[in-house]
């Protein structure tokens, strides 16, 4: 699984990747975060607003940090 996190490194940002990655961590899923800050790559996937969150290239949520339960959801528990 490859999880894309969507933003310019604002603070909800930020904020969304420490809870995705520590989600993964504490789930054992198999998966590779990344933060992507690049204007052109962020505007190839149609967000308007950040952060968003891209799991295997579908985007599943845009405009604010995510909920753990809606993390959990995206990792199959």
């Amino acid at each position: 699984m490859h999880i894309k996190i969507l933003g310019s490194g604002c603070k909800k940002c930020d904020e969304a990747m420490k809870l995705v990655e520590r989600k993964v961590a504490e789930t054992g899923a198999d998966a590779h975060v990344e933060k992507v800050t690049d204007t052109a790559a962020i505007m190839a996937y149609g967000v308007m607003s950040t952060p968003s969150v891209v799991v295997d290239e579908a985007v599943v949520h845009s405009g604010s940090v995510p909920s753990e339960k809606q993390i959990a959801g995206w990792l199959g528990q």
